[in-house]
C-alpha cells in the first residue's frame, strides 16, 4: 500500500499570530489553520503536516503575495536559533497582532466587552531589552539546510549559543543576539575562544559528558554584570583557570558563581550556586524600590517595561494608602514591594522558597516594615484562617504562571469578596478563562496589554476587577 499523500491547502492568507511563533489562518472551507514560515498579511499554499478535527498544521508550501508587513530581520541567524519569531514583522504589526491577541482571548473565552480593553503598550526599546539570556554549550553546532545541502564538506564543531526549535542535542553558535546589552556577546566569544584555546570540552546532551555545559548571564541598569557557569564535570583546574580568566578581562562582571551539574537536565534550581568571586547579588531599582537579584532569582526580564507593567498595575489597584493588600505568586516580593508605600499593609505568597527568602532581604534592604510573606502553594496559604489572621483583603493582586490560578485559588477569591482584584498575567488566555470564573461576583473594567517581549509572541495582560 502506498503511502498517503500530504494535502495541500491553495491560497491561504494569514490573518494573525499564534503561540511558539506560528502564524494562523483559514482553508476555504473554514477549517483554522497554524502555519509555520509566514506572517500576517502573506497569502500562501499549506503543506498540512498534521489534522485534528476542528484545526490543522502545516508549513508554507508556497508564497503567492507577501505581506506589507514583512521587513528583514536584523539578527543573522533569525529563523534558526529558536529564539525571536516575528523579527521579520515590523513592530507596529506585532503590536496589532498581539493587541487581537489579547482582544480575541477577553471577548470569546471571558464574554467581555472589547471596549474596556485599552491599546496594547508597545516597547520603546525593541533590541538589547532583556537583562537575562541563557546559552547552553554542545559537541555539535546545528547546520542549516543551505549548509548541508551545499557541495562543501561541512565539519560539525562544538558551539555555543540557543537550541533550535525541536532540537536538545544541537545549538546554533551565536555570533551576535540582539536582544541583551553588547557586552554579552564579547562576553560569549571570548569565553568560547578561550574554550577552543585550552581545548575545554563542551557538553553531549546524548552521552551527558563533557566540561562546559551552561552560562547565564544577567545585567542591571548600571552596567553591571552576574555570570554564572555551570559544568558537567568537576574538573578544578581547568574551572579555575577560566573563571580566573573571565575575572581578570571583565571588570563589569561584580558577580560570578559557578555551579556542577552533573544531572541529566540542565535545570539549576535544584542546584548549589557556589560564589567565585564579588557580590552574591545584582541590584536593580524600579521606581523606590531596589531589589537584589540572586543566581536564582526570578525578576522580569525586561527592565525599562517592568516599570511600565507595575505602573499600570499600581494605576489599576487605585490605591488609597489605608488598604490591606494580598499579593499572590509574588515571586521575590517584586509588586508587594512596590506598591507598600501606597497601602497600611501587603502580605505575599510564593510557592518557591528562595524567591521568598529574595523578598525578605528586598523588604529588609528597602526599610519596608508593612510587608511580609509566605512560602508555600497558594492554594494551600490561602485559606479561612489564613484570613482570619491578615484580615479580609481590600485588594488582591495576582500574578500567576502561565497556568493561571489554580481553581481552589479562584474559589477562594470569590468566598474572600474582596472589593478590588488587580490580575496581572502572561497568557491572556488562562487570564480569560479566570475572569470568566471571577464573573460569577467579579466586573472587570478595564483591561490593559503591555508588551515586554518584542518579536515574540508573548504578550502581558493586566485586568482590573471590581466587587459587582
Amino acid at each position: 500500500m502506498g503511502r498517503r499523500r500530504k494535502k495541500i491547502v491553495e491560497n491561504v492568507t494569514i490573518t494573525g499570530i499564534a503561540d511558539k511563533g506560528m502564524s494562523v489562518g483559514r482553508s476555504e472551507d473554514g477549517q483554522v489553520l497554524f502555519i509555520k514560515g509566514g506572517i500576517p498579511g502573506d497569502v500562501v499554499d499549506v503543506l498540512v503536516l498534521r489534522k485534528k478535527k476542528s484545526y490543522a498544521h502545516g508549513i508554507v508550501h508556497k508564497t503567492h503575495h507577501y505581506s506589507s508587513d514583512r521587513i528583514e530581520a536584523r539578527c543573522q541567524h533569525f529563523g534558526i536559533c529558536g529564539g525571536c519569531k516575528w523579527q521579520n514583522m515590523a513592530y507596529g504589526a506585532q503590536i496589532k497582532h498581539k493587541h487581537q491577541t489579547i482582544l480575541d482571548a477577553m471577548t470569546r473565552i471571558a464574554g467581555l466587552d472589547s471596549s474596556i480593553v485599552h491599546p496594547t503598550k508597545p516597547c520603546d526599546q525593541i533590541f538589547r531589552y532583556r537583562n537575562k539570556l541563557e546559552y547552553s554549550f554542545s559537541t555539535s553546532q546545528w547546520l542549516t539546510r543551505e549548509q548541508i545541502d551545499s557541495s562543501e564538506i561541512i565539519e560539525r564543531k562544538p558551539g555555543v549559543g540557543f537550541h533550535p526549535a525541536g532540537s536538545y542535542d544541537k545549538v546554533v553558535d551565536v555570533e551576535e543576539c540582539h536582544l541583551q546589552d553588547s557586552m554579552g556577546d564579547k562576553l560569549r566569544n571570548f569565553i568560547r575562544n578561550y574554550a577552543f584555546a585550552n581545548e575545554l570540552s563542551f557538553y553531549n546532551t546524548r552521552s551527558h559528558n563533557g566540561f562546559l555545559r551552561n552560562m547565564i548571564f544577567r545585567n542591571n541598569s548600571r552596567g553591571e554584570w552576574m555570570v554564572i557557569i555551570a559544568v558537567g564535570e568537576d574538573q578544578p583546574e581547568e574551572l579555575v583557570g577560566l573563571l580566573n580568566t573571565i575575572k581578570d578581562n571583565f571588570p563589569s562582571i561584580i558577580s560570578l558563581y559557578y555551579v556542577i551539574n552533573q544531572k541529566q537536565n540542565d535545570s539549576l534550581f535544584d542546584q548549589e550556586m557556589i560564589l567565585f568571586n564579588g557580590d552574591p547579588y545584582l541590584k536593580q531599582t524600579l521606581g523606590d524600590v531596589t531589589y537584589c537579584i540572586g543566581p536564582k532569582s526570578f525578576f522580569q526580564t525586561n527592565t525599562e517595561q517592568a516599570k511600565v507593567l507595575y505602573d499600570t498595575a499600581v494605576d489599576f489597584c487605585d490605591l488609597k494608602g489605608d488598604e490591606n493588600v494580598y499579593d499572590l505568586y509574588t515571586g521575590i516580593g517584586s509588586i508587594a514591594l512596590y506598591v507598600a508605600d501606597r497601602c497600611r499593609q501587603v502580605v505575599g505568597i510564593e510557592e518557591i522558597e528562595p524567591a521568598i527568602e529574595d523578598a525578605i532581604l528586598n523588604r529588609k534592604l528597602n526599610g519596608i516594615e508593612n510587608a511580609s510573606f509566605y512560602a508555600g502553594d497558594v492554594k494551600n496559604i490561602l485559606t479561612d484562617s489564613f484570613a482570619e489572621r491578615h484580615g479580609k483583603p481590600d485588594l488582591v493582586i495576582t500574578d500567576p504562571p502561565r497556568a493561571g490560578m489554580h481553581a481552589d485559588v479562584v474559589q477562594m477569591l470569590l468566598q474572600l469578596e474582596a472589593p478590588k482584584i488587580v490580575y496581572v498575567s502572561c497568557n491572556p488566555s488562562t487570564q480569560a478563562r479566570d475572569l470568566k470564573l471571577l464573573s460569577e461576583k467579579y466586573q472587570v473594567t478595564q483591561v490593559q496589554g503591555v508588551d515586554m517581549f518584542p518579536h515574540t509572541h508573548h504578550i502581558e495582560s493586566v485586568a482590573r476587577c471590581e466587587l459587582k
